[in-house]
């Protein structure tokens, strides 16, 4: 088995890279693929585990796009580490999070729930914040009892808290991928616009933009929901993927490689991505 996404505390995780690569070999996967947010921060330590560990260890990330007036997630998978420019699209990605993020205490601040950047800060391990800080800085303020409360009430999509960041476009996130080497995939399509949304039309679309794949198998899906993407890209010829989305303590009862249990993504996925870089790839 392999899994394809997966997060350490260099974005929204609670592992450290070389902890993230022990866990794997530990699972007794094949290959493992890190995808933090917006950063290749943990490769270089996570690569340098590959010695001390048989499961074989890729690169990746995942970026946010907006797609719909919704933010959609694409995983870059399979990029080059050592793409420079790639590198200096992500430096600005962040500098774009920065933004929002200082904007969002403003907000919160508006609404009662005043904190400060310290607040969120202490919650992470890395300087990447994301809206999973904002949430536990809220409930460890008191402004809600648990963080899962934060992003009902106050700070997820359509929240009153909620503030926007300059977001890609998909075609500009593939774009960006493709020129690193990689292979673009919507991530966990199935959560998109809290789940329920029919992609048959929109995947399309995306598959014009230039998404060469979408996550067929994920930690959190149904055994419908699975079966439907699968069905889905193998009409739009597009290349399956899968991974657990594991977060380390921030996503409890969710295991790398397994999800909520049930999750088996075949090896022979890796095989298909590999060709479908081969061809995709603009270098």
């Amino acid at each position: 088995m392999i899994d394809l996404h997966c997060h350490t505390l260099h974005s929204d995780g609670t592992d450290t890279p070389e902890g993230l690569a022990l866990l794997g070999d530990e699972a007794r996967l094949t290959a493992l693929c890190l995808t933090d947010h917006d950063t290749l921060g943990g490769i270089p330590a996570f690569l340098a585990m590959q010695p001390q560990v048989k499961v074989r260890l890729l690169v990746g990330t995942e970026l946010s796009c907006s797609f719909l007036g919704r933010s959609l997630h694409v995983l870059g998978l399979l990029v080059d580490p050592a793409d420079a420019r790639f590198q200096a699209r992500l430096e600005e990605l962040r500098g774009r999070r920065d933004d929002r993020n200082r904007r969002m205490l403003t907000r919160l601040a508006e609404l009662g729930c005043p904190l400060t950047y310290a607040d969120v800060a202490a919650q992470a391990d890395s300087p990447l914040l994301s809206r999973l800080h904002f949430a536990q800085a809220l409930a460890a303020r008191g402004f809600v009892k648990r963080p899962h409360e934060a992003f009902e009430r106050l700070i997820g999509d359509d929240c009153p808290g909620y503030v926007p960041r300059e977001e890609l476009s998909p075609s500009e996130a593939a774009l960006w991928i493709r020129e690193a080497g990689g292979v673009p995939v919507v991530a966990h399509p199935g959560r998109f616009a809290g789940g329920g949304f029919r992609w048959d039309d929109a995947m399309r679309d995306l598959q014009r933009e230039g998404l060469e794949g979408l996550e067929g198998y994920y930690g959190e899906y149904r055994a419908a929901e699975q079966k439907y993407f699968v069905a889905l890209a193998e009409r739009l010829g597009m290349v399956v993927t899968g991974g657990s989305d594991y977060h380390g303590r921030n996503k409890p009862g969710l295991r790398l490689g397994a999800g909520r249990g049930g999750l088996k993504v075949p090896d022979d996925l890796l095989e298909r991505l590999e060709i479908r870089r081969s061809r995709g790839a603009y270098r």
